[in-house]
């Protein structure tokens, strides 16, 4: 298949991602028009809930594992389209759509790689795999999957970077932190004002710095984003409770930083979860080197993606600008498309991973 044929077999199905519906959680009508499309390309797929692989022909229990994710999920709308999100429209070099950026460009990009890569041997095995879930860090999505494949030796998640790869990634933990006093009249001098024994904590949550500090990365950002508290305006509050969202670097796991975090405030934590933390890779990977020597610039990433899941070696790469995604009247660039077609590919054909 030529270069202009396999740009529009590309094309062609991201309008049909486009066109379907698939928000978080929701993402059926995708899985199975994805899922059609691969067979009708003569794939044998596998399938768990709304995730969909296929493992390239061949495959030697020998050779290390390539593993090929993006995501079919999209966040909601944002208000402020002026296009329909759902109807793809192409124009000016545009094609326009919920999703087209993030990151169902790269997913069809990916495929089309992986089709490619697959038609001669390569010294690795290859599986693509379209997950669900991304955006919500859901407990359906990628992780639920990586039990049922083969060790992986290296992951390339689809994600919008100008095709530039992110070598690490921030991680996530959120915190649900509880400040407890004691209630009373407003009026008269009493009960023990909850709010005020917050703002110590909520202070040392604004001006803490953990020590150490990434190169790709920078410092561990801890930000207190919510704050609930008061009954009445005459009560003297009892409970204050307030959210703090903290991007970890790679050096820090989340645990860790958790327990930074209890021995210096006085309230309760809870973390929701420690399951997503930093990812990283060697500058001096293979992949990476090869990057480098075509022209792409290493940098580390402050936004969460599946490769805070994986447990294995990855990069985050694909066409498209990381400020379209969830905003109103997304879009990529058809070039971005054609780069990232042959760009993956030259990346990938014949690595030693």
């Amino acid at each position: 298949m030529d270069q202009e044929a396999t740009l529009n077999e590309a094309l062609n199905l991201l309008k049909v991602l486009i066109s379907t519906p698939s928000i978080s959680r929701d993402e059926e009508a995708a899985a199975n028009a994805l899922q059609n499309y691969m067979e009708r390309s003569g794939l044998i797929t596998n399938r768990s809930g709304n995730n969909v692989w296929c493992v390239g022909p061949h495959f030697d229990k020998e050779k290390p594992t390539l593993l090929l994710n993006s995501h079919i999920d999209t966040v909601k709308p944002v208000s402020g389209w002026q296009k329909q999100p759902f109807t793809p429209i192409e124009t000016d070099g545009r094609l326009y759509g919920l999703g087209s950026n993030d990151a169902s460009g790269s997913l069809v990009c990916l495929f089309q790689t992986f089709l490619r890569l697959t038609r001669k041997e390569q010294p690795y095995n290859t599986i693509f795999l379209a997950s669900c879930e991304e955006e919500v860090s859901g407990a359906n999505g990628i992780e639920s999957v990586l039990p049922k494949l083969p060790p992986i030796a290296l992951g390339i998640v689809g994600e919008p970077t100008g095709m530039h790869p992110a070598i690490a990634e921030k991680g996530l933990m959120v915190l649900d932190v509880t400040t407890r006093g004691k209630a009373g009249h407003a009026a008269r001098e009493e009960g023990d004002n909850a709010i005020y024994k917050a703002l110590k904590d909520i202070e040392w949550f604004r001006t803490y710095r953990p020590e150490k500090v990434s190169p790709l990365l920078g410092p561990v950002k801890m930000t207190v984003t919510q704050i609930n508290a008061g009954t009445q305006h005459n009560v003297v509050p009892d409970c204050c409770t307030f959210v703090v969202d903290i991007r970890s670097n790679e050096l820090y796991s989340n645990k860790e930083l958790f327990d930074i975090i209890q021995a210096h405030i006085g309230s309760e934590a809870q973390a929701r979860s420690f399951r997503l933390n930093s990812s990283h890779i060697d500058a001096e990977h293979p992949f990476v080197r090869r990057a480098v020597a075509l022209g792409r610039t290493p940098f580390g990433s402050p936004t969460l993606s599946d490769q805070a899941l994986m447990p294995f070696p990855s990069v985050k790469i694909g066409p498209g600008d990381s400020a379209r995604s969830h905003t109103a009247n997304e879009y990529i660039l058809i070039s971005e498309l054609e780069e990232a077609l042959e760009l993956y590919y030259q990346l990938l054909d014949d690595l030693t991973i």
